[in-house]
């Protein structure tokens, strides 16, 4: 299958690199076709590129790369559209966004994937993480609601 990005131009991408969200995500419920793409400059980001409304391309990061001690508590129904053998075998990611003071994790919100079976969904955590972690460029971490 043949795509046209915004921000990557012409991919072609096969029926198993597609990951389906069939729930889409928060503000995005049209697209739930994506695919996954390495960042040529930063291997720490990826990019979730939405096949069905190509303009849309979500900055992805794993959040233990910045909270090394994260944990994602989800209800178990939450889980079972996934059809994980195991919870841990979970891939979980989170969104990275641009911020008026750094970037901006949302830690409260993170997509959870069967890279397996080609599912995602995004959960909601039952802890009150924040839903916004601040990475400014001044190094100084900081947690905002």
């Amino acid at each position: 299958m043949d795509i046209t990005t915004s921000r990557f131009g012409a991919l072609s991408i096969g029926p198993s690199d597609i990951l389906t969200f069939e729930q889409g995500l928060i503000g995005l419920r049209s697209c739930r076709r994506w695919v996954v793409l390495a960042d040529a400059h930063n291997a720490a980001l990826g990019w979730l590129q939405s096949i069905d409304e190509p303009e849309f391309a979500l900055g992805v990061v794993s959040p233990r790369r910045f909270v090394p001690d994260f944990q994602l508590r989800i209800a178990r129904q939450d889980l079972a559209p996934l059809q994980l053998v195991e919870p841990t075998d979970a891939q979980v990611v989170v969104v990275v966004s641009r911020h008026a003071e750094g970037l901006a994790l949302n830690l409260r919100a993170p997509l959870v994937i069967n890279v397996d079976a080609r599912k995602g969904r995004q959960v909601i955590a039952k802890d009150p993480l924040p839903v916004r972690l601040i990475l400014p460029t001044d190094g100084e971490m900081r947690l905002t609601a």
